[in-house]
């Protein structure tokens, strides 16, 4: 027998004891809750096996169906509740802010989060508060948006040039992700450290990109849910988490070389002078209010969350564009309506004169919500939700994408109808004021980007739409519409396959 069958035999045999063992400690002893339905559950392993590892947001909508509202999952060790209506995502979001404040992580987000020194993940309370102070002043005000809209523009227009160029785009089509996958790094690293990269093909480019979709990858996965859930089982996750490590330093280390040791050299060059995002963390260092553990995992959490969820909302907006011709074309005509005759190009300040397109970009983020359940939400404490007893430390789902696709309370819920914003549901904004749209979240632990993402996307599909006649690709077999099928992850929703696209110039 060779060792790995071993090293399994032995650890299904704690697994058997440990099962024994719960149960006569279930029997005589343990907090009474009135806790919320679901599905029974065996002892260890609790709803695993009848479940599976796939927890995406449609399978739990069918749970949500059969136990109501907020119901309880029992993954082997871990308590998942999944909150399901507008009432109880603002329990949890805003009125309970404190007491659900925390974050939930995983044995890999704890792997690239190094247990939580960052931002996104790191539990309530003081490290909390003063990262998201830290981060808050260079990444995420208007002052930001007004010095780096420039720039944004530029990056926009190279896009568009691009497609120009190339006659394959006006005929065949090309893959448009690629230039807005350097596009988005552009727009984040110059306001991160006052710097873009030239082109697709730049090495350092090529690697942290690979680095990052890897990284993207590994957390997103539901392959490591059951060593997460079930304890006596994380031996087997050696390799994976082993995996998670090297790809974590390999990361961290291009980041410290390449990019903060060089503004930190500027910072002592120029005297303290502040002319990026970066160099206010790092003067935030040189104060002692984070050690560089911190710096290193702030652009860990900017590479992911700054640049990732609105890729692929800009990719999802692109492809409902190409199946929606008439929203392009009303579009279109809204663009030339407002900047005039002569075509000038689109710019930020021209967006909030521009209320179909800023529909277009709501439409989008409702429909094709990129992170579909948030980042997930943690009680440090035992809790209240929905007249039910919420045990400590449970993971706490709040499945967005329902909340904005809900037949029950929206108009013809599964279609894409940029009107519905300016017509029904004209009041309700991505910020989070009306609790069945929430893109972003609300309250204490919302996403700040929603200041540096609604702009952009706005300005990349209105450039976009503004010089081109977005179509599907020509061929046999075609049927006029891009493929939206998705891919799902742990809290995510990407298009499963990046679509070619027609770019026939206007002009």
């Amino acid at each position: 027998m060779d060792v790995l069958l071993l090293e399994k035999a032995a650890v299904l045999g704690l697994f058997a004891a440990a099962m024994v063992l719960a149960i006569a400690v279930a029997k005589f002893s343990g907090k009474r809750f009135r806790l919320p339905p679901g599905p029974s559950a065996a002892p260890i392993v609790g709803n695993w096996l009848q479940v599976g590892d796939d927890l995406n947001h449609r399978k739990l909508i069918g749970m949500a169906k059969r136990f109501g509202e907020v119901f309880l999952l029992r993954m082997g060790v871990r308590n998942l509740v999944v909150v399901s209506s507008p009432e109880l995502a603002k329990e949890v979001l805003h009125t309970q802010g404190v007491e659900f404040g925390s974050r939930s992580r995983n044995l890999v987000l704890d792997v690239f989060t190094g247990k939580g020194q960052d931002m996104v993940f790191a539990s309530y309370g003081d490290h909390w508060r003063k990262m998201r102070r830290i981060m808050t002043v260079p990444f995420f005000t208007s002052k930001v948006v007004a010095q780096s809209r420039a720039g944004w523009e530029e990056e926009a227009r190279l896009v568009v040039e691009e497609l120009k160029a190339d006659p394959a785009a006006a005929t065949e089509g090309v893959v448009l992700w690629r230039s807005l996958q350097l596009m988005m790094y552009n727009d984040v690293f110059r306001v991160m450290f006052g710097r873009r990269f030239d082109t697709a093909d730049d090495p350092l480019f090529r690697e942290i990109n690979a680095l990052n979709v890897e990284r993207s990858r590994l957390s997103q996965s539901f392959d490591f849910n059951y060593g997460d859930f079930i304890p006596v089982l994380r031996p087997f996750l050696r390799r994976y988490l082993h995996r998670c490590a090297k790809l974590n330093n390999r990361r961290m280390r291009i980041f410290e070389e390449h990019f903060v040791q060089q503004r930190m050299k500027a910072l002592d060059q120029s005297g303290g002078e502040i002319l990026c995002a970066m160099d206010h963390v790092l003067m935030a260092e040189r104060k002692g209010e984070i050690n560089h553990d911190n710096v290193l995992y702030i652009v860990e959490n900017i590479n992911i969350a700054g640049i990732e969820g609105t890729l692929w909302s800009i990719e999802w907006g692109i492809v409902e564009l190409v199946n929606h011709p008439e929203v392009q074309s009303k579009l279109r005509h809204e663009m030339a309506a407002v900047l005039g005759p002569n075509r000038p190009p689109l710019t930020v300040p021209d967006l909030e004169h521009l209320p179909y397109l800023q529909s277009v970009v709501k439409e989008t983020l409702r429909l094709r919500m990129a992170i579909t359940m948030l980042v997930p939400h943690m009680n440090l404490k035992d809790a209240k939700l929905g007249g039910f007893d919420i045990p400590a430390q449970s993971k706490i789902l709040v499945n967005a994408w329902f909340l904005a696709n809900d037949p029950k309370r929206w108009v013809r819920a599964d279609e894409f109808r940029p009107e519905r914003f300016l017509e029904e549901e004209k009041d309700v904004e991505a910020n989070g004021n009306d609790l069945r749209f929430v893109p972003f979240g609300v309250g204490r632990r919302s996403c700040p980007g929603i200041i540096l993402a609604l702009p952009i996307m706005a300005i990349t599909l209105g450039r976009l739409v503004q010089n081109f006649q977005l179509l599907p690709p020509p061929g046999p077999g075609k049927d006029d519409k891009i493929d939206t099928t998705a891919k799902l992850g742990q809290f995510s929703s990407q298009i499963l396959n990046h679509a070619t696209i027609v770019c026939k110039p206007l002009i």
